[in-house]
This record gives structure tokens, sequence and C-alpha cells, in this order.
């Protein structure tokens, strides 16, 4: 996670590629359809209307054949907005596996998530909150003591959150909280992903 958007977009182009050629033949095939569909609907509107009538039958003409690109494009966003959330649920599903996997990768992550919200606050006494695995793991490692100290910023260990993984910092007093946890970074992150992707997967 911390090693930055090129590793997240990676494995989300990886995972989303196949389903989007699939889903944008269909996207293509309904763009097909709808604009020939059109136009001959178009043409039969045109032909029932006399010559007097020729200026009102070509716009009823690209009135309908307007409608029809215009739904075409809905078509095809659609079948785009569809990869990229379902890649964007498999980027999901390969962190929470990293996270439950508790490798030095993540560890390593998990280090750097809390150093940033803790530079993010800058206060000295702060809540640290975890999910429940990587809490135990603290707790573990700490021999039941909750309160610890790294230079002069002293952390206590809070209630575990439901959270993949990642870190929750607050001040003691709770009035300054930072969320730094993978769901939340994912949320930061997705309008930025999501041109990326886009532009990766259907330029």
């Amino acid at each position: 996670m911390s090693s930055g958007t090129d590793k997240i977009v990676s494995s989300i182009m990886s995972e989303a590629q196949g389903k989007a050629d699939v889903i944008i033949q269909e996207a293509n095939a309904e763009v097909s359809s709808i604009t020939a569909k059109a136009e001959k609907t178009a043409e039969a509107e045109k032909a029932k209307i006399s010559d007097n009538g020729k200026k009102q039958s070509e716009m009823r003409y690209q009135q309908i054949i307007s409608e029809a690109k215009m739904n075409a494009r809905r078509a095809e966003l659609g079948a785009k907005e569809e990869v990229i959330e379902a890649a964007f649920a498999k980027a999901t599903d390969a962190l929470k596996a990293k996270a439950a996997s508790d490798d030095d990768e993540y560890k390593d992550s998990l280090s750097k998530m809390i150093k940033e919200a803790t530079d993010e606050i800058g206060s000295k006494d702060l809540i640290l909150q975890l999910n429940e695995k990587d809490t135990q793991n603290m707790k573990d490692q700490l021999s039941g003591v909750s309160t610890f100290q790294i230079e002069d910023i002293t952390f206590t260990l809070g209630e575990p959150i439901d959270a993949i993984g990642g870190a929750v910092l607050k001040t003691s007093n709770g009035d300054i909280e930072v969320n730094n946890t993978i769901e939340a970074r994912l949320d930061r992150f997705k309008s930025m992903l999501r041109s990326e992707v886009a532009e990766v997967l259907f330029k």
C-alpha cells in the first residue's frame, strides 16, 4: 500500500483488463444496435412526412439520431464504470489478503501509515487504533502494556476498529483524528485512480 499509487494501479490493470475487453465488446455491440434501430426509425419517420414538411422531417431525423447517440454513449460509460468498480473491488480484495498475511511488507506499510498520520496530527500524546489482528499483535509486542513511546511521542493503544488494515490516530482528547486505514486511503485515491484506470483501460 505504501509503495504508492503505481502498485495499486498495476494490480487493478492486471485484474481488470480481461473483463474490460469483454464488456467493451458488448457495449460496442449495443451501440451498433442502438444506432441501427435509430436510423431505421428516423428514416421511417422522415418518409411519413410530406414534401411540405421536409424541414420538420429533417429535424425529427436529427433528434432521433441524437437520442440514439446519447443512449449509446450512456451504455458505453456504464460498461466502463462496471469495469472500474470491478477492478477496485479486486484491488481491495488483494489488499485485504496482504494485510491478513501479516508479512514484512504489510508490517512496513503499517508503520509508514502510522507515521504519516502521526506527522499530520502533530501532537505528542496520541491514541492509536488498529484492526483486531494488528491490535493483538501490538499487545503481544508490548507484553500487555497499552502505552508506549517512540522518540518524544506517547502512544496509547485504543480499542480495535473494523478495518482491513492501517490505522486511526487521534489526540488524547479526541479533538483531532486522522483515518489512515486502507479503506480511507483507497477512498482518497479513488478519484485520481479512477481517471488513471480509465485512461489505461479505455485509451
